[in-house]
């Protein structure tokens, strides 16, 4: 395995979109600039849902049109239907994300169908996405613990990570959303995954709700995963997960990769800078 690691920014979907104050268009698009400056590679920007269910995000157009791209940066949207995945495409994402859950109660409570039922409105944003030459990222919820179910098994999320990999998603980023795996149960989880998702294909993205996001990614490490979703500042959470404030911070993140003697590319300089504009944005 590589050397390198890739670290996934998520501050301006995944960060934003759980605040309570409605954060100004021109500062999310200052959020994106600043994080462009510290050279990631991929940044998530906008979610192209419903204003009626996420009303944070509901200036993604406005947000895709007024940043400023670097070449070698891809800026992804989160696309839960056709009518996203149509809105993403006309703003230019470079990459799509379509979310699906390992719970069956998330499922419904996040998206509104049952887990079958969300592959059958995969099919057409990929079939779709593939005609643009539109890579797709796959999400997967509740990848240890469910905040309705509790204790997810490690083989329905392994179900899940396949079958997103068959539809055609090019990396499966499995998330532990509300924060309460520990790096038993991350490893338990990966190892069931692995026997079905190789692991170049695969992400970690973990929320810090109880401490532990930075153990579950060395455990993720040591089984050769090289990608992590991170949100500059530690901000976001999900609406859908009660109590899961919190995801793991990209400095914290960068930090400890390095540390353990990866490489990441990123500017620690312009990245503290990025997380400390992100967390006067939370700060209102």
């Amino acid at each position: 395995m590589s050397d390198r690691v890739l670290v996934f920014e998520m501050a301006p979907r995944d960060g934003l979109q759980n605040e309570a104050r409605v954060i100004p268009t021109e500062d999310k698009i200052a959020l994106v600039d600043a994080l462009s400056r510290s050279g990631f590679k991929k940044i998530e920007t906008a979610s192209f849902v419903s204003p009626k269910w996420v009303p944070q995000m509901a200036d993604g157009a406005e947000v895709m049109a007024g940043i400023s791209r670097r070449a070698g940066v891809a800026y992804t949207a989160l696309t839960p239907n056709m009518e996203g995945l149509e809105g993403a495409l006309a703003a230019g994402a470079d990459e799509v994300a379509v979310f699906g859950a390992a719970s069956e109660t998330f499922s419904r409570m996040n998206v509104n169908c049952s887990i079958s039922e969300s592959y059958e409105r995969f099919r057409p944003i990929m079939d779709r996405a593939a005609a643009e030459g539109v890579p797709v990222r796959g999400y997967v919820s509740c990848v240890t613990d469910c905040p309705y179910e509790g204790r997810v098994a490690p083989e329905a999320v392994a179900a899940v990570a396949r079958a997103l990999l068959d539809m055609g998603c090019y990396e499966i980023s499995l998330g532990d959303t509300i924060g309460k795996g520990i790096p038993e149960s991350v490893s338990a989880m990966l190892d069931a995954v692995l026997s079905l998702v190789p692991a170049e294909r695969i992400a970690g993205h973990f929320h810090d709700t109880d401490g532990r996001a930075l153990a579950n990614i060395l455990a993720a490490l040591a089984l050769g995963i090289r990608t992590f979703d991170a949100s500059a500042g530690g901000i976001g959470g999900c609406p859908y997960a009660p109590g899961a404030q919190g995801n793991v911070a990209t400095e914290a993140v960068v930090g400890l990769l390095e540390a353990e003697g990866f490489e990441t590319g990123i500017d620690w300089d312009a990245l503290g800078e990025a997380a400390r504009f992100a967390q006067r944005l939370r700060a209102g």
